[in-house]
């Protein structure tokens, strides 16, 4: 499966990237606003967990993307039953990115919670939270299993934190229990940016002390950003411990962001 939804992808200069980037800004900011008023009356009538919610967010992100000038190519094939995706983790943007392709939930870290209004926008989605540090991974689990046996998907990034995309962090494995309990395939996603000649960007990654609003000003003034959205095989995760899962789910996420080099 191929297929585009619509980049030099590094910032240009002069006069009409500039004035693009006032349109985009204000763009962005109008869609926002409209992401939380949408997000504030569906979360007071609806359950996140209703198709209307998934229907809309999916939705919502396909035309964000659009805004911001993402061309997205994705290939494999999605497991279209509950699934335990795993993802290696580049940018903020990886979620609108996977999130316009299926109905799913995030795994987040507690902190983006007690954001201002973007806190108040993920719970209303349906999110849930980590505490990083604090040995919570088992109820976290406990949780995620909860969720795909009641026929939701749910992605995580093992990572725990951002790269620049050109390979991979160890994996944690403690979360892994969750597609055992609940009995479903793990897929790995892998998700590449790409500059003009088809190589990784690493200058989109948001990594390190990179402040969120200048790593957003810096992409509203690229005329179009390439992103590759590799849906890999699933697996199987019978008979095996968290470990030998996770192991697994990193080798074939990491051979895959190999052959996209």
């Amino acid at each position: 499966m191929n297929h585009s939804v619509s980049v030099g992808t590094y910032p240009e200069r002069g006069v009409w990237p500039q004035l693009r980037r006032v349109w985009r800004v204000a763009g962005v900011v109008l869609y926002l606003l409209w992401g939380f008023v949408l997000a504030f009356f569906l979360g007071a009538f609806w359950s996140p967990y209703r198709p209307v919610i998934l229907k809309a967010k999916q939705r919502w992100c396909r035309r964000f993307l659009r805004i911001l000038g993402v061309e997205l190519t994705v290939t494999g094939s999605r497991v279209e039953t509950p699934v335990f995706l795993v993802s290696n983790h580049v940018s903020w943007l990886d979620i609108p990115v996977i999130a316009s392709q299926r109905h799913l939930y995030f795994l987040s870290k507690a902190e983006v919670g007690a954001w201002p209004l973007i806190g108040m926008l993920a719970r209303a989605m349906g999110t849930l939270f980590i505490k990083r540090g604090s040995g919570e991974s088992v109820r976290v689990a406990q949780e995620i299993a909860g969720r795909l046996k009641r026929g939701h998907t749910v992605l995580v990034f093992p990572e725990g934190t951002t790269t620049d995309g050109t390979g991979l962090r160890r994996f944690f494995p403690q979360l892994f229990d969750a597609p055992l309990l609940a009995q479903v395939p793990v897929q790995p996603l892998a998700i590449r940016y790409l500059d003009s000649m088809g190589a990784a960007d690493q200058s989109l990654a948001f990594i390190g002390d990179d402040e969120f609003h200048h790593h957003m000003w810096s992409i509203l003034l690229r005329r179009k950003i390439r992103v590759r959205l590799h849906f890999c095989e699933p697996l199987d995760g019978e008979g095996m411990n968290r470990k030998a899962l996770c192991s697994l789910a990193y080798e074939r996420l990491e051979g895959q962001l190999k052959v996209q080099r």
